[in-house]
């Protein structure tokens, strides 16, 4: 099947393209107007851009003809928060998605509890595994997007998730992290995780030598 973009309409595009980049991280992000309205909203067109510098990456739509919330504070202000959704807040982090008016502080509609950030003005979902604070990098508009680059400037760590402090490594399965699929409404978790090593040239070499290199590219995930 063959499918030419651009013989589409947006919704159509939009229906395709979502269903088929799965999983998507959500990032919850909580943002503040000129008047210090809380805003929180969940978003998954997002993702880690680089490590260093640190750069996230948020595309945030339009409602009907206007900028979002979110979009709209975070070009007023510069900064916002990211915060990870965990499965016992999949409620929550849903009822945050309902197209209140605005001015309405989803937070408070939600439960949620935020906890002040260090570095910017904005917090955070304390309920959270993991939050980041974040700093405008870049923000471009495109047909009425906003995609936006951030430098995360610190992050929120919950502590039953640092599986070793020294070497700065997290319990991914503890974090219990949502991921969006498709529409209506799809959601995963990371329940089936495996591990496998980047290969080095000389492992390579050696698998050719051996006739294990045919073997290991018809490996699926199941046999790892």
């Amino acid at each position: 099947m063959f499918i030419d973009l651009n013989d589409l309409a947006g919704p159509a595009r939009y229906k395709l393209l979502t269903a088929a980049i799965v999983p998507r991280p959500i990032a919850w992000i909580v943002s503040r107007d000129a008047a210090g309205t809380t805003n929180v909203a969940p978003f998954s067109f997002f993702n880690l851009m680089s490590g260093d510098p640190a750069l996230i990456c948020v595309g945030i739509g339009v409602r009907g003809d206007a900028p979002k919330d979110t979009a709209r504070n975070i070009a007023e202000r510069g900064e916002f928060t990211v915060s990870l959704v965990s499965a016992p807040q999949a409620g929550r982090m849903n009822v945050t998605a309902v197209d209140f008016p605005a001015g309405v502080d989803e937070s408070l509609e939600a439960g949620l509890e935020l906890a002040p950030s260090r570095r910017i003005e904005v917090p955070w979902v304390a309920q959270s595994p993991v939050a980041f604070e974040c700093r405008v990098h870049e923000l471009m508009r495109i047909d009425r997007r906003s995609l936006i680059v951030a430098q995360v400037a610190a992050m929120h760590v919950r502590d039953d998730v640092v599986a070793d402090r020294e070497h700065l490594y997290l319990d991914g399965p503890a974090m219990d992290l949502l991921a969006r699929l498709h529409n209506p409404g799809w959601y995963c978790r990371p329940q089936a995780a495996f591990q496998m090593p980047q290969l080095t040239l000389a492992q390579w070499e050696a698998m050719k030598l051996s006739g294990e290199a045919e073997r290991y590219l018809e490996q699926g995930a199941a046999a790892r």
